[in-house]
């Protein structure tokens, strides 16, 4: 999975699964670009990491939540190294409640980064990238095909990005561009630990048929691939990298019995 000489822009990449896709990309050969939301102290960490083992890395900070935005981050991910090969749209929100619960701006705020910052990012990256080698890998997640109580609006917007990524790599196909999407389960990340309660967490690992909960840096390995000449006659797909889990199911299960037990 040689990626070297080519260069990629990570969004969301200063911790969980988005970091260990730049340090897997890293490891591959490529000159790689970490962005961050706010601020990037975490993603230059990683970044000098990087060059301690004998790679190239980058970081650069942007809010991707409206175009210009999104915009600016690839430009300035671009500048870095002077060419974009492969453009990873990691950065997502994952807020959710039921219904009745949801204020107008949470909502917006996971249509304009989950989508938004995604296509925004895309249309900048076919601007400028010449790279006959043009990989775009779009994180969706189970949640798009499974979703559950509480997360109506974030699974929305995963099934949106699979949506996107269909339609993007017919439009790019013949420019050479492969579009794919990978779609983790519940993976072992500080946000998982602090958006899901530990039992309900200790459930989604029992269910999965291969044990546990998903790590980054399987997923990683999987984005890599994609990335790569390997991957080359693979494009429009979105590949589960879940364990085989039935989050639906465990989530269901979950709440069914807290319900019950109030």
């Amino acid at each position: 999975m040689s990626l070297n000489g080519r260069t990629a822009l990570v969004t969301g990449s200063s911790r969980g699964i988005g970091a260990a896709i730049a340090r897997k990309l890293a490891e591959a050969g490529a000159w790689v670009v970490l962005h961050a939301n706010r601020t990037t102290r975490a993603a230059e960490e990683i970044a000098r990491e990087i060059e301690r083992n004998g790679g190239k890395a980058a970081a650069v900070q942007g809010d991707l939540s409206s175009a210009a935005g999104a915009r600016d981050v690839v430009r300035a991910a671009f500048s870095e190294f002077g060419a974009l090969d492969i453009l990873v749209n990691n950065a997502a929100a994952g807020d959710g409640g039921a219904i009745e619960d949801l204020e107008e701006q949470s909502v917006l705020r996971l249509l304009a980064l989950n989508i938004g910052s995604l296509f925004f990012a895309t249309k900048e990256f076919v601007l400028l990238s010449r790279s006959q080698h043009g990989r775009i890998v779009n994180l969706s997640s189970i949640a798009g095909r499974l979703p559950s109580p509480g997360g109506s609006v974030y699974a929305a917007t995963k099934a949106a990005v699979e949506s996107l990524t269909r339609s993007h790599a017919i439009e790019l196909g013949p420019r050479g561009i492969t579009v794919n999407a990978v779609a983790p389960g519940t993976t072992q990340t500080a946000m998982a630990v602090e958006t899901f309660p530990p039992d309900l967490l200790r459930r989604c690992a029992a269910v999965a048929p291969l044990g546990g909960l998903g790590q980054p840096e399987k997923i990683a390995e999987v984005v890599a691939f994609l990335c790569s000449d390997g991957a080359s006659w693979i494009t429009g797909q979105v590949i589960g990298v879940d364990g085989g889990q039935p989050t639906s199911t465990a989530v269901l299960q979950y709440i069914a019995e807290r319900l019950g037990s109030q």
